[in-house]
C-alpha cells in the first residue's frame, strides 16, 4: 500500500467504511453535548483537538516518509474492532472509544506528528476522549473514593491551623460547623481540567511514554492537592465568615472563583516544569507497518473493510448490563392521610427499562409523590435526580444532603410551567445498606455486583407547610423500612478528632 489517491475509489471505500462505523457513535456522542440530562462539555474538547489539528496542518512536512498510511489502515481496523464489540454489548461509550481511534487514525493521515508545527496523533486521540461523558463516568464509579481521599486531605491540612475540628467519613466539623465533602465535591471536573491541560501539553512536547505516564501522576496528585486546599478555603468560609467579609463562600461566583484559583495553582508546577523533550516514534511506526501490497489486493482490502463495517452495523445488540427481573416492594395505600393513585412510566421509560431490566414504580399521595427504582444494575439504571429532571426540562439546584433519620440528598426542581418540587432521594440495598449518594450505591455494588439497589424518591411541593412534609417523609419511611438500614460504608465510624 505505497499511495491511495484520495479520490480513488479504493480510498472513498476505507472512507465510506468508516463513515459507517462513526456514524451511530458520532450521533450519541452529539447527543450528550444537547442532552440536559448530560452535564457534559465535550464540544469544547472538540474545538481544542480541531484547533491543534489546524494550527499543525497549517505548517509544511518536514521530511517525506513512508507507512503513515498503512498506519492509518491498522488503526481503521483496530477502531472496527472496538465498534464491534461497542455493537454486541450495546455500550454507548465503548463506540466513542472507537471513535478517538479514529481521530488516531486522521491525525496520522494527515502527518501531524511529522510537520514544522509537530502535535503527536496519540495524544491528540486521548483529548478527544475528553468529549465523551468521562466527567460523568468517573463521578460515579470513582466519584466515593475521591470524595473520601478529598476530605481526608483537607481535614490533615485544616489541622494544622485550627484545633476545633473533627473528621468522620466525607464529614468535617469546624467551629460547630458542619462541612459536607458531597459528590459535587469530588473533584471531578478540576481532575478532567488538570488532565485535559496536561494532554495538551504532552501532545505539543511529545515525550516518551515514560515520561508522559510519570507526569500525568505528578498532574494527579496536584489535581487532588488542589482540591482538598479548596475544600479547606470553602470550610474555613463556611465556619469563620468573617474571614471572607461575611461573604458566602458556597454562592456563585465566589464558590467558582476559589476553585479556578485553586487549580492554577495546583497546575502552577506542571506549566513551569512539564517541558521534555520530543521522542522519536518513527521506529514504532515502523513496527507496526502493513507490507507493501498491490493495487488489486489493496482493492480488495478495501471491499472488505467496507463489507466488515455493514456486517458490524448489522449485528444485534446485547446489552452486558441488563438487570436481573427483580421484586417491587408493594408502596403503601395510603401515606400521611393521602390515598395512593398509580401514575403511568412515560413511553420513553417504558421502552428503556423493558430494554434493559429493571423495574419502576410511581404513586402520587395527594400533592405528594412516591417514585422507587429497583434493579441490580445499578450502573445502568440509578442516578441523581437531576440527570433525569434535567432531561425532562426541569432547571435543577442540588440543595445538600442530610443524614437523619436517613441519609437523603436534596434538590429543588423547577419546572418550565411554574411548578416547584423538592426531591428528596435515598438510595438502599438488598443486604439493608442505606446512603445519600449514588457513587457510595455504585461503590458499594462493585462490592458485591448481586446485590439489588433501589432508589427512593419523595417529592413534594416547594411551597408544602414544613409539619406536612415532615409527615410524608416520616410516613414514607416507615412503610418502606428506612429507618432499620444501616448507613454507607461505615455505619458505625464515630467522629475523630484532630
Amino acid at each position: 500500500m505505497t499511495r491511495l489517491a484520495t479520490s480513488s475509489p479504493t480510498s472513498l471505500a476505507f472512507l465510506l467504511a468508516s463513515l459507517i462505523l462513526a456514524y451511530e457513535p458520532l450521533c450519541w456522542l452529539v447527543g450528550t453535548w444537547t442532552d440536559p440530562s448530560y452535564p457534559s462539555t465535550g464540544a469544547l474538547y472538540l474545538i481544542a483537538v480541531a484547533a491543534l489539528v489546524l494550527w499543525s496542518m497549517t505548517s509544511p512536512v518536514r521530511q517525506n516518509s513512508i507507512g503513515h498510511r498503512q498506519m492509518a489502515v491498522l488503526l481503521l481496523l483496530g477502531a472496527a474492532l472496538i465498534r464491534l464489540a461497542s455493537q454486541v454489548l450495546a455500550i454507548n461509550v465503548v463506540g466513542g472509544l472507537a471513535l478517538a481511534i479514529d481521530v488516531f487514525a486522521l491525525a496520522t493521515l494527515l502527518r501531524t506528528g511529522e510537520r514544522q508545527r509537530a502535535v503527536s496523533p496519540f495524544w491528540l486521540s486521548v483529548l478527544f476522549l475528553f468529549t465523551l461523558p468521562v466527567e460523568r463516568i468517573l463521578q460515579r464509579l470513582l466519584g466515593y473514593p475521591l470524595q473520601e481521599l478529598s476530605a481526608k486531605l483537607s481535614c490533615s491540612g485544616l489541622g494544622l491551623f485550627f484545633s476545633d475540628l473533627s473528621c468522620s467519613g466525607i464529614r468535617i466539623g469546624l467551629a460547630g460547623k458542619d462541612v459536607l465533602v458531597d459528590l459535587p465535591c469530588s473533584g471531578t471536573s478540576g481532575l478532567m481540567l488538570a488532565m485535559a491541560f496536561l494532554v495538551i501539553l504532552t501532545a505539543l512536547y511529545r515525550p516518551n511514554l515514560l515520561t508522559a505516564v510519570l507526569w500525568i501522576g505528578i498532574t494527579l496528585g496536584l489535581a487532588l492537592i488542589g482540591n482538598s486546599l479548596r475544600i479547606a478555603l470553602l470550610a474555613v468560609g463556611i465556619a469563620y465568615p468573617e474571614s471572607v467579609l461575611e461573604a458566602d463562600v458556597m454562592a456563585q461566583p465566589l464558590h467558582d472563583i476559589i476553585g479556578y484559583l485553586t487549580l492554577l495553582l495546583s497546575m502552577a508546577p506542571v506549566l513551569a516544569f512539564y517541558k521534555p523533550g520530543p521522542a522519536e516514534w518513527r521506529a514504532a511506526q515502523a513496527v507496526f507497518s502493513l507490507p507493501v501490497m498491490s493495487r488489486p489486493l489493496q482493492k480488495m482490502s478495501a471491499l472488505v473493510f467496507l463489507s466488515l463495517a455493514l456486517f458490524i452495523v448489522s449485528l444485534p445488540r446485547h446489552a452486558l448490563d441488563v438487570s436481573s427481573s427483580t421484586r417491587p416492594q408493594p408502596l403503601p395505600l395510603t401515606l400521611a392521610g393521602e390515598v395512593g393513585v398509580d401514575d403511568a412510566l412515560l413511553p420513553i421509560e417504558e421502552q428503556y427499562f423493558l430494554q434493559y431490566g429493571g423495574h419502576a414504580q410511581k404513586r402520587r399521595y395527594g400533592p405528594m409523590a412516591l417514585t422507587l427504582v429497583h434493579t441490580s444494575s445499578p450502573l445502568r439504571h440509578l442516578h441523581a435526580p437531576d440527570d433525569c429532571l434535567r432531561g425532562l426540562g426541569f432547571d435543577v439546584a442540588f440543595l445538600g444532603s442530610r443524614f437523619e433519620p436517613v441519609p437523603t440528598a436534596l434538590y429543588r426542581a423547577r419546572s418550565k410551567t411554574g411548578g416547584d418540587w423538592r426531591v428528596a432521594v435515598t438510595f438502599t440495598s438488598s443486604t439493608g445498606e442505606t446512603t445519600h449518594n449514588i457513587a457510595e450505591a455504585i461503590w458499594l455494588w462493585l462490592k458485591r455486583p448481586g446485590t439489588t439497589w433501589t432508589s427512593i424518591q419523595r417529592i413534594t411541593p416547594w411551597t408544602l407547610d414544613e409539619p406536612q412534609r415532615a409527615a410524608f417523609e416520616a410516613a414514607a419511611g416507615s412503610a418502606l423500612d428506612l429507618n432499620t438500614r444501616t448507613s454507607g460504608i461505615f455505619p458505625a465510624q464515630k467522629e475523630k478528632r484532630i
